[in-house]
């Protein structure tokens, strides 16, 4: 199933200006600020997820192979060291 139009990239972009315009008559200030907020961090998961895609399928065909479960296992050891790292600065503002 694709949810993506099969239409030209000015047609696609265009049909995003007309819906913002559509909703912001129906909404507060701080309601379109809170919407707005909302759909540009689901913009950036769908580009993270994406780009990442793009970045393992690169290394994929270098290497021509997956990562390993311990490699997997120590970047994300890494990632959450690095997140308890900066609760931990967080903390420390309060």
């Amino acid at each position: 199933m694709s949810i993506i139009p099969n239409v030209s990239p000015k047609v696609f972009s265009f049909s995003a200006i007309i819906v913002g315009y559509l909703l912001i008559d129906d909404l507060t200030a701080n309601e379109q600020n809170a919407l707005g907020n909302w759909l540009m961090l689901t913009a950036q998961v769908l580009c993270t997820n994406a780009f990442y895609k793009q970045v393992q399928a690169e290394r994929n065909i270098m290497d021509k192979k997956e990562p390993s479960v311990e490699e997997t296992i120590a970047v994300l050891k890494k990632m959450v060291c690095a997140m308890q790292k900066e609760i931990d600065e967080l903390k420390k503002e309060l």
